[in-house]
């Protein structure tokens, strides 16, 4: 099934912004500190040496709802950051194939990371609907293939000698669901039990 991502977006941000509205009405902590963004990255980029806490505090505040948000809406915050760059991304993969002066192998990589994105669009808009169900694990096992795909297209570029016209994007998303994997972990009930 084809779509527009752009439309993708713009559906995920209404359910997104609907869902965060009652999580942030119904949150069960009692109390959030004001910083808990620059606490949450501090504490991610400390556990993971491949998570970026400059990306993370740069990213989270640019949705206004991350100030007030709990863990949870933490965690979906970064998810639809990781959808934006996905979408984001998609768009330039299909200017990059319309493209006249790609070689075949460049061509050959898109093509691969253009159903990579796609796939991955899916992945997360399934993953915010089983992580508000509670199922934490399967939420991460879901990020965690979307952070892969971004690695994968990476390396289909590597892999023929070609340098990525995608790299930035690549990294985005990679940090991004590293970020909400991080997210998830801390805001897991057992986590907060120990």
């Amino acid at each position: 099934m084809m779509f527009h991502p752009s439309s993708l977006l713009f559906s995920f941000t209404l359910f997104f912004l609907f869902v965060i509205t009652l999580s942030l009405e119904t949150s069960s902590t009692s109390i959030v500190p004001k910083d808990i963004i620059d606490q949450t990255c501090e504490i991610c980029s400390n556990q993971s040496i491949i998570l970026s806490y400059g990306l993370c505090s740069t990213s989270l505040p640019v949705v206004p709802v991350s100030h007030s948000a709990n863990l949870e809406g933490l965690a979906l915050v970064a998810m639809e950051l990781a959808l934006e760059n996905v979408t984001s991304t998609l768009a330039t993969i299909e200017k990059l194939l319309d493209s006249t002066s790609l070689d075949s192998f460049a061509l050959g990589g898109l093509t691969d990371c253009l159903e990579l994105y796609s796939d991955a669009a899916w992945t997360i808009v399934n993953s915010v609907g089983v992580f508000l169900s509670g199922n934490y694990d399967v939420t991460r096992t879901w990020m965690s293939s979307v952070m892969e795909a971004a690695s994968t297209c990476q390396q289909g570029f590597t892999e023929r000698g070609e340098v990525s016209p995608l790299t930035q994007e690549n990294y985005n998303l990679f940090q991004l669901c590293g970020i909400a994997l991080c997210i998830i972990h801390l805001a897991t009930p057992t986590h907060l039990l120990n």
